[in-house]
């Protein structure tokens, strides 16, 4: 019976699981579809979901319309600086909110964590429109740091909760200065939670859209403005679109499946607290 109760939850949790991902495959596999057929066969009905014969039309549309290398190179650029100005300041901040108990502090990052970004866009947009940045790639860099900075504090800050407080101790009475107990104690044993933090703020800096779209001029516009430039007034070319779409999203999914472990490591040791 044990073993029968054992393989049914098992079952169960497939069948749930399946339940949870088969939307997500689906569209992406319908989004696959589209890019490889012909804008005929994409507004044909019934719909057809395999392309005979496929083709490259589409992405070579969108290359054509877009000067796709500048802004893949825009986009490294942007992501790097705000996921590693992001790491540089969180990690820091969030070594000294969770080992000063600042509740405070803590309640402040939950709230910039889930406050929408574009609730900042316009005070951002005025301010750098006043000194003269708009067009370049400086105001999306700071921009997405409103967005990047609260991840990784907010992630960090349960990591370096979770660790034990003896280790630290000891180092203090050893005479380490508490920067020193935070570099070599504290940094090292909350690797995993780095990793999650740099992999996470990376997916969400790389997937932004509204910033780079209103504050990036011609010559600094990122991908995700690319998919945008595939609307036309005409009609929807769903063609280019989701090659486009997929061509975005190639990065960020290729970065999800070979890191999934560290992620799912990384979130599970921050849920565990030390002794």
């Amino acid at each position: 019976m044990r073993k029968l109760r054992r393989i049914a939850g098992n079952i169960g949790f497939g069948f749930g699981v399946l339940m949870l991902v088969s939307p997500a495959i689906l569209v992406f596999l319908w989004m696959l579809s589209l890019s490889l057929k012909t804008e005929l066969d994409n507004t044909d009905y019934p719909p057809v979901f395999i392309p005979n014969p496929p083709v490259a039309d589409n992405f070579l549309a969108v290359f054509e319309r877009n000067d796709f290398l500048t802004y893949a190179i825009n986009s490294v650029i942007v992501s790097f600086s705000a996921t590693g100005l992001a790491i540089l300041f969180g990690v820091p901040a969030g070594y000294g909110i969770a080992k000063m108990k600042a509740t405070k502090a803590a309640v402040v990052i939950l709230i910039a964590r889930i406050t929408p970004g574009l609730s900042y866009l316009i005070p951002l947009f005025l301010l750098f429109q006043w000194i003269g940045l708009t067009g370049t790639l400086a105001p999306i860099v700071v921009t997405h740091l409103v967005i990047t900075v609260p991840i990784v504090v907010w992630i960090m800050m349960g990591f370096f909760e979770g660790l034990p407080a003896e280790l630290e101790e000891a180092a203090l009475v050893d005479g380490a200065t508490i920067w020193q107990a935070f570099r070599h104690v504290a940094m090292p044993l909350a690797r995993p939670g780095i990793t999650v933090a740099t992999i996470l703020a990376f997916i969400f800096s790389w997937n932004n859209f509204i910033f780079a779209m209103v504050l990036a001029g011609r010559e600094t516009r990122t991908l995700p403005v690319a998919v945008n430039n595939m609307l036309t007034f005409e009609q929807i070319s769903w063609g280019p679109l989701s090659a486009a779409a997929l061509l975005v999203t190639a990065p960020v999914l290729l970065l999800t499946l070979l890191a999934q472990r560290q992620i799912v490591a990384g979130l599970t040791a921050g849920g565990v607290k030390g002794g």
